[in-house]
């Protein structure tokens, strides 16, 4: 504020830029320091932060312990706080080592992550036809597209951009350094299905939760109904392109392991609904092995169903957006049920 004349001129300050300029020399600088450490002293330092992040953070710690007293009400309370703040370190390493990605290539790349299940991929079907990997974000998730293209996968990869525009370009060039494209969800199906027939594979992660007023299904998870996205239903129904579940398996070395699911088999005639579900039903027996690793800090549950039969996690409310969805997939099942009446009255008249 400064005097002008006969008055005062007040001068206001655009806040939101100038903590997104601040945001951004931030990243900078991870992006120059990360990749001069070895991986291991920036691993201690993620579990650090992580460590105290789970403290700091309030708002995702009363999300976390909310998220995993519903979906292990047996756990204690004790477990709970532990089962916090690993993963809050587990996905600080993820973001560690996005940073330190420059730093991985096809040579080193067996030191650091087992890639066996790829390479037998490899072998099988080879790299001619795409695939798409339908991904949980889970241990090192970050680095599932980064080893698909080093080892002869190329990829498009579905991100999601950042409130803040200015650290797109750097997580953009960090996400492509083995040679993939990134692209936004805003418009992504067509880019995908086009990936797709061009022989490219496809990377989306298929386990967060999709609002209930665009695209998407509900599903079945820990018990509770959530919803979430269909393009990896979508996109195999219109090319044909085999659905992989894949998760990279945090090991005790420090080191990762590339996980590939097998091929979903997907039955004639089964819904966008189904096929989500018969994903989900390859990461919930691994997160439900070792909980840490997933994004428990997330609200996975927006949405609860009227009269639900158990407990939701607090943030959950009803919606009828969501309950539109739910009649809708009920209506799928009754009519799928009523084709398989009528075919089977049909094959015993014969």
């Amino acid at each position: 504020m400064h005097r002008t004349g006969g008055g005062l001129h007040v001068v206001s300050f655009d806040w939101k830029k100038l903590r997104h300029r601040a945001e951004w020399l931030g990243i900078q600088a991870m992006a120059i320091l990360i990749p001069l450490l070895p991986r291991r002293v920036n691993h201690v330092i993620a579990d650090v932060f992580g460590a105290a992040a789970s403290f700091i953070h309030l708002p995702g710690r009363a999300v976390a312990v909310d998220n995993l007293q519903t979906a292990f009400p047996e756990i204690s309370p004790a477990r709970r706080k532990q089962l916090v703040r690993e993963s809050y370190q587990h996905f600080a390493r993820a973001m560690a080592d996005l940073f330190w990605s420059p730093r991985l290539t096809s040579e080193n790349l067996h030191r650091l992550v087992d890639a066996t299940d790829l390479e037998r991929l490899k072998q099988q079907s080879g790299t001619e036809r795409g695939a798409v990997f339908a991904c949980l974000h889970y241990g090192g998730f970050e680095w599932i597209a980064v080893v698909l293209g080093l080892t002869g996968f190329p990829c498009t990869v579905v991100t999601q951009a950042f409130k803040n525009p200015l650290l797109n370009a750097t997580f953009n060039g960090l996400r492509e350094v083995s040679g993939h494209q990134t692209i936004r969800r805003e418009g992504a199906m067509l880019r995908l299905y086009k990936a797709l027939l061009n022989q490219r594979s496809v990377t989306l992660a298929v386990d967060l939760t999709v609002s209930a007023k665009l695209p998407s299904v509900p599903i079945s998870c820990f018990g509770m109904q959530t919803c979430v996205t269909f393009a990896h239903a979508w996109l195999h129904k219109r090319t044909s392109a085999p659905i992989i579940p894949t998760h990279c398996e945090p090991l005790p070395d420090g080191r990762y392991r590339l996980v590939l699911h097998p091929e979903l088999q997907i039955p004639p005639g089964a819904t966008h609904q189904q096929i989500a579900q018969a994903c989900w039903e390859h990461f919930e027996p691994v997160i439900r092995r070792n909980p840490a690793p997933w994004l428990w800090m997330y609200k996975h549950w927006r949405y609860r169903p009227a009269n639900a039969a158990r407990p939701y996690p607090e943030y959950a409310n009803e919606s009828p957006h969501f309950r539109k969805l739910l009649a809708r997939t009920e209506k799928e099942k009754a009519a799928q049920a009523a084709a398989a009446a009528e075919a089977a009255l049909v094959d015993k008249a014969t």
